[in-house]
């Protein structure tokens, strides 16, 4: 597709997570999108892992930053100070700028999808292109994309649930709401707040979901407690407390709900003939909240379709943007 010897990215810029796909090697970064600043001095002091510990952490002059929040930029320089790190980082000494695709989520703006450029363009970048992410994520879930045959994939993020029909190597119709495993752990915490009175971290809530979370209510009343530390907030002291599977559940079943929403009007959105090969082949689950419990069966009892979860869910997008990168014509048609 380009110069020979030149690298060919592919980035899975997301909410919680970035990836990173080269051509030829395969994924070979997986860091949380997470930058932590020295206020003072504006120097990056952490970036990924490192800077994710930190959050909740750290003193006055340190501050953790997600740069990307519901999909898209909203810090443009520690956005680029990412994107610069993560470049080196993957592609090591290789001197020559490497073309770069990158995911964004369906229902970006024009401005936002030239922000997402540019700054792949500051960091390092020869040339970038931007390529919507479920039909990425369609392309790394296997399904046939390019061909007169209609395929359903939900990409459920964390910034955004990506809710997409795709035929003819091109989106059909297709929903982007901000609510996806952010809006889940903001719910759990919100939950935890108002029935306990105890105040939970974004990464304690993470790890509930993860742990015991449930998209079935009457399924999580069968599932195992776990026990989480916080800050009581009637002594302000830490306290201790058992959180049940299902006030998980509870906590999280609006926000599904309304991805269920976008999922529906996708559908009726679409065609007689795609509708029809949709319920034949069912609908895909791609992203980290494919790996949600149960997500799948409540979402074929709300809409009659078969649903599945793709292989590698966690990996459909980034391993889509690097399969695009070996066609011009779809990153010029998405």
């Amino acid at each position: 597709m380009f110069s020979f010897g030149t690298r060919n990215v592919g980035i899975d810029l997301g909410t919680a997570n970035t990836l990173v796909y080269i051509d030829g090697k395969g994924i070979v970064l997986r860091e949380p999108s997470v930058v932590a600043r020295n206020t003072k001095t504006n120097e990056v002091v952490a970036v990924g892992s490192e800077a994710k510990d930190m959050i909740g952490r750290t003193p006055g002059s340190i501050k953790a930053i997600r740069p990307m929040r519901d999909g898209v930029i909203a810090d443009y320089e520690t956005t680029v100070a990412m994107l610069k790190y993560y470049l080196g980082k993957a592609l090591g000494g290789h001197s020559s700028r490497p073309y770069v695709t990158i995911g964004v989520p369906s229902g970006v703006t024009a401005v936002e999808r030239r922000a997402v450029i540019d700054a792949a363009r500051v960091a390092g970048a020869r040339d970038a292109y931007v390529i919507e992410e479920p039909f990425a994520a369609a392309v790394g879930a296997g399904l046939p994309v390019m061909e007169p045959t209609g395929s359903m994939v939900v990409d459920m993020g964390g910034g955004t649930t990506d809710v997409a029909t795709i035929s003819l190597g091109g989106i059909v119709s297709s929903r982007s709401i901000r609510m996806a495993g952010d809006k889940l752990d903001e719910s759990i915490m919100s939950y935890i707040r108002q029935k306990y009175s105890v105040l939970i971290g974004e990464q304690t809530s993470e790890r509930l979901k993860i742990e015991i979370g449930s998209a079935d209510v009457e399924a999580a009343k069968d599932m195992a407690s776990t026990t989480v530390r916080g800050r009581d907030l009637v002594t302000g002291l830490p306290k201790t407390i058992e959180v049940l599977a299902e006030d998980v559940a509870i906590a999280m079943k609006d926000v599904i709900a309304e991805i269920i929403v976008a999922i529906k009007e996708t559908l009726e959105e679409t065609s007689p003939e795609i509708a029809a090969d949709v319920i034949d082949r069912g609908i895909v689950l791609t992203g980290g909240g494919a790996l949600l419990k149960h997500l799948d069966t409540v979402i074929a009892e709300a809409t009659k379709v078969p649903v599945f979860v793709a292989p590698n869910p966690l990996d459909a997008v980034v391993i889509g943007t690097g399969e695009a990168l070996k066609s011009i014509d779809v990153l010029k048609n998405n």
